[in-house]
């Protein structure tokens, strides 16, 4: 359960990012720690691992809202 070590993991880290590479990247390292954890939850069905997914991708839509501006 290496994955939920790190999605736990990177739920608590600071989600302060100074330049646009930094954002891309964490976009793009919590869209991998989703994805993955959705083929865990596929065989589980653990509802924990849900809960977890739904906690990230709120911090991924908050890093995108950023990443794309205001209009």
């Amino acid at each position: 359960m290496e994955l939920i070590e790190r999605a736990l993991e990177f739920e608590q880290r600071k989600h302060t990012f100074k330049t646009t590479s930094e954002r891309i990247e964490s976009s793009r390292e919590v869209k991998d720690l989703i994805l993955s954890l959705n083929t865990i939850y596929k065989e589980n069905k653990d509802p924990e691992i849900m809960d977890l997914m739904k906690r990230l991708t709120a911090i991924k839509q908050k890093i995108e809202k950023r990443l794309k501006g205001r209009p």
